[in-house]
């Protein structure tokens, strides 16, 4: 009689070497967080996993770290937080995520299950705090389900409209001892089957069309869809606008770019959508910034909706045709060959005549100009992380944008204090890109702490700080809406944030007159490491132009600086 082989002995682990292990499975090399109590077993189990975890100084930095990791690599980025405190600090940077379509999973320690429910320190329900602001969430029960459960989370992360997933585990299930067993497959998902006929009806549209416009979002970039695009533009020679989170999905030099659209869009852009007689709107969502009045948007246009989200289909604007499915399928259908030369040339006419002009009268530093320049003198692959406020705006209109994952910014949330730990994430989720953040006096106060978290991993951010002493956007918006009644937007009393970034171990430096931007933006560049230049900008300084609230867009307030003649 043959001996039977005896059965392997299982390999017993604690819920938490599960957990990390899961997480290899799916990839994950880096992680961003901070420790305490209920998350403890998890950062034991870290001391002998090979990912690598990025220690910032407020949970909040560790959301938009990894906000800004997924945005610029386009794999699912992780946050670690404790419970209570620890959790509800992620839930700015998970919201941002939500309203962004950024592919995140958050994952937060919870008290042990028997004392769910009991009000025990730093016990929060995570879960329904966050309900509304990510696509599934979690509380593991079973430390069973841990390796399920993970591989479950990332591709809903992933899937469809992309978005943050929460799992929330309770310490005493990280603590118990499990047999291993890796998570079974799951089977891919079906691609989405294409309305042949809906294809045909908006190709038949568009054949016959005068002032057709593409207006695209960042859809382009969830679906890498760029290439596409492009193509489509070029073939068709139809003129393309794009939201703010769109940028770069046609290159910003590109002869059929106009601008982008809405509150404080281009005039050729806003102009064009007015006249256009079809609108074929791809990855975009007729967003409030970008509409303006709604009910005068666009007035004369039918509309040709292109996502992968049916739920934005019809939501604000009625498309006449309306297509669900992957965009680098759908697109290369629409190459049509409209007669559209006179509508080409008047939006050329009106993209001439609103070139921006940077020779303002003075000495002092006009932020749109340097902005200018820091684009074209950083590589061409260079990504560019903003703040929220008027210098997000300047750089919406003034950078050359390449691609839309060069270019991040909080556009659903708003965000103030993205940029630095956005920036952190996208230097460690792209080794050897250049990386500059973008901020303002007031939003970099929000999360300074991550210079620390800078300093520590000498993450080579280049931190531009326009400063003009207040709440500028603000203080826009009180000067030309509320009567120049100007309530709490002081900041005259910043502290130096040249000495300040020095105090955390960073290299950092002033200027507030014009002749010295080139040498500090070639001086910015060429440091190793993390570095800040502090920019003293006038504080009266406006966004222009403006498209004022319930206003349609073509209806812009334009302000800018009188600008010497050119000799």
């Amino acid at each position: 009689m043959t001996a039977q082989p005896k059965p392997a002995t299982a390999e017993r682990i604690r819920g938490a070497d599960a957990l990390l292990r899961a997480l290899e499975a799916e990839g994950v090399g880096t992680v961003f967080g901070y420790p305490g109590g209920a998350i403890m077993p998890v950062y034991d189990a870290l001391v002998d996993s090979p990912i690598r975890h990025i220690l910032v100084r407020h949970e909040q930095g560790a959301a938009l770290a990894a906000n800004g990791y997924a945005r610029a690599t386009g794999e699912v980025g992780v946050c670690l937080a404790t419970s209570g405190p620890g959790a509800t600090n992620l839930v700015t940077g998970i919201a941002d995520a939500y309203l962004d379509s950024v592919p995140m999973v958050a994952i937060t320690g919870q008290v042990a299950s028997h004392l769910m429910g009991t009000d025990a320190f730093q016990e929060v329900d995570i879960l329904g705090i966050t309900l509304p602001i990510v696509k599934h969430s979690y509380v593991i029960r079973d430390p069973n389900r841990i390796a399920d459960t993970v591989q479950e989370a990332f591709r809903i992360a992933r899937e469809g409209r992309p978005g943050p997933v929460l799992i929330d585990l309770p310490k005493d299930v990280a603590q118990a001892t499990i047999d291993w067993q890796p998570a079974a497959k799951i089977a891919a998902e079906p691609p989405v089957q294409i309305d042949r006929a809906a294809v045909q009806r908006a190709r038949t549209l568009i054949q016959s069309s005068q002032q057709p416009l593409l207006y695209t979002g960042y859809g382009i970039g969830i679906a890498q869809a760029e290439s596409a695009l492009r193509a489509l533009t070029e073939a068709s020679g139809i003129p393309v606008v794009s939201t703010l989170k769109g940028l770069g999905g046609v290159p910003s030099d590109h002869p059929n770019f106009l601008g982008m659209l809405g509150m404080h869009g281009s005039k050729a852009a806003n102009f064009a959508v007015q006249e256009s007689d079809l609108l074929i709107c791809v990855g975009a969502r007729f967003d409030d910034r970008a509409t303006g009045k709604l009910a005068e948007f666009a007035p004369r246009a039918k509309v040709i909706h292109l996502d992968t989200d049916a739920a934005e289909i019809s939501k604000l604007r009625y498309a006449q045709v309306h297509i669900c499915g992957e965009l680098n399928t759908l697109l290369p259908q629409l190459d049509c060959r409209p007669e559209i030369g006179q509508w080409r040339a008047q939006c050329a006419a009106w993209r001439a005549d609103s070139q921006p002009r940077y020779d303002a009268p003075g000495e002092d530093i006009y932020a749109p100009a340097l902005l200018r320049q820091l684009s074209e003198m950083a590589p061409k692959d260079a990504v560019v992380a903003c703040d929220v406020g008027q210098h997000q705006m300047w750089v919406a209109q003034h950078w050359q944008h390449q691609a839309i994952h060069q270019h991040l910014t909080s556009g659903g949330l708003g965000t103030m204090g993205f940029g630095v730990p956005a920036a952190m994430g996208v230097a460690l989720g792209c080794p050897g890109r250049t990386v500059i953040c973008v901020s303002g006096d007031g939003s970099i106060m929000m999360n300074i702490q991550e210079l620390a978290t800078l300093r520590r991993y000498q993450i080579p951010v280049k931190i531009v700080l326009l400063d003009n002493s207040a709440l500028g956007m603000v203080r826009q918006w009180q000067e030309l809406f509320f009567t120049e009644r100007y309530s709490e937007v002081d900041l005259s009393d910043n502290p130096d944030f040249a000495m300040l970034a020095r105090a955390f171990g960073i290299d950092a430096y002033s200027i507030d007159r014009r002749d010295q931007v080139e040498p500090a933006l070639r001086q910015l560049l060429a440091t190793e490491g993390p570095c800040l230049l502090h920019v003293k900008i006038d504080p009266k300084a406006n966004v222009w132009p403006l498209v004022p609230p319930n206003t349609p867009n073509h209806q812009m307030m334009d302000r800018s600086p009188a600008a010497t003649p050119n000799t």
